[in-house]
């Protein structure tokens, strides 16, 4: 059994982002030559996060619009008023998405739905660079 670490760089948009790392993801498990294993993602800091959608127009809209009404950026939350940044509600929305994703390697391939790609969501409020940490682990 073999383990790998890599990374995906990102330069995100502000307050929710949210970037197809599928075909990302997708290079590093060939990279190694895996045909049995997992590959998990991982996001480093307390304003992004993982999980798998369809990338499609419309879910790009909604995914925004449901936090907003889960989460609303005006709200006052007690971590504005900790540290004053403002993002009190990125740290929310980030905290109810997780930091990870774990997605299974079957011959080789990704095991995703048709419709299913992995995405990064970038909660927060300024536009950053993000790094990614994928560790891949098979034979």
């Amino acid at each position: 059994m073999d383990i790998f670490t890599e990374y995906i760089q990102l330069d995100t948009e502000s307050n929710i982002d949210i970037i197809d790392i599928s075909n990302d993801v997708r290079t590093l498990v060939r990279k190694h030559n895996i045909s049995s294993g997992q590959v998990t993602i991982f996001c480093p800091g307390s304003t992004g996060g993982i999980t798998t959608i369809e990338y499609e127009p419309g879910l790009l809209k909604d995914i925004p619009e449901l936090w907003e009404q889960i989460a609303p950026a005006g709200k006052t939350y007690h971590h504005n008023e900790t540290w004053h940044d403002g993002n009190g509600h990125s740290h929310i929305r980030a905290a109810m998405t997780k930091p990870d994703l774990n997605v299974p390697i079957v011959d080789g391939e990704l095991t995703l739905g048709t419709w299913q790609q992995i995405v990064f969501i970038d909660f927060d409020v300024p536009a950053r660079q993000r790094r990614l940490v994928v560790q891949i682990i098979g034979e």
